[in-house]
């Protein structure tokens, strides 16, 4: 670790929010919607990447082109926002972010505007020195590009940076910019894609933290 006192990045979605559930629900509504098949869990952890219209083709079997990725991305949404009172944190979310000793910020793929009430809604919000969502109408793209513009806002280095999150998008992203990730197995991808990236691993968020200070050399093998 180059820097002594990094900045933490965390991912909002599969990350410290566990919602795998109701975004597999909501996949499999999109799905539904156009005759498509349903997926499990597992499957989605295993097929689930970004873009995300990419991941929609494999599983219906047709390409999935904008304005079909925009349908479907509409409906997703919505069944998204009807379960999501259901939702609750990873269980030792709060632990995790408290045991971080830098500066913390959180980066997620879903709506701004959204994002925001929703991170006060878990009394989060003084954890983080930023919160950035996605400004646009659309989702299911990568993340490199939102985590370029969040650290110029947050004026951090790359280079000084770690992301925690649950998919190899994440990783990507971090790369992308010059930083490290840690990934965490309890989200939307299938734990052993993760191991086979190269990435730290971890199998709870305060192992994910401890494996970003360097506190421990390895996890979740």
């Amino acid at each position: 670790m180059s820097p002594a006192h990094p900045h933490l990045v965390w991912d909002w979605n599969g990350t410290l929010l566990n919602d795998l559930s109701l975004v597999v629900a909501a996949t499999n509504a999109a799905f539904a919607s156009v005759g498509g098949p349903s997926v499990t869990s597992e499957e989605h952890r295993t097929r689930f990447r970004r873009p995300i219209a990419d991941y929609y083709a494999e599983v219906l079997g047709k390409a999935v082109d904008d304005e079909a990725f925009g349908r479907l991305d509409r409906i997703f949404h919505d069944a998204y926002r009807t379960g999501l009172t259901t939702c609750e944190l990873a269980a030792d979310a709060q632990t995790a972010m408290a045991s971080w000793d830098g500066s913390q910020s959180l980066l997620s793929m879903w709506f701004h505007e959204e994002l925001v009430p929703t991170v006060h809604t878990y009394g989060l919000t003084g954890r983080f020195i930023r919160v950035d969502g996605l400004r646009a109408t659309v989702g299911g793209g990568r993340k490199a590009e939102s985590l370029e513009r969040h650290l110029a806002e947050l004026g951090v280095d790359g280079s000084s940076v770690v992301l925690i999150g649950d998919s190899i998008d994440d990783a990507d992203a971090a790369l992308a910019v010059g930083g490290r990730a840690v990934l965490y197995t309890g989200g939307f991808t299938d734990p052993a894609r993760l191991r086979a990236s190269g990435h730290p691993v971890a199998d709870t968020l305060t192992d994910a933290v401890a494996l970003a200070t360097g506190k421990v050399s390895s996890a979740g093998t």
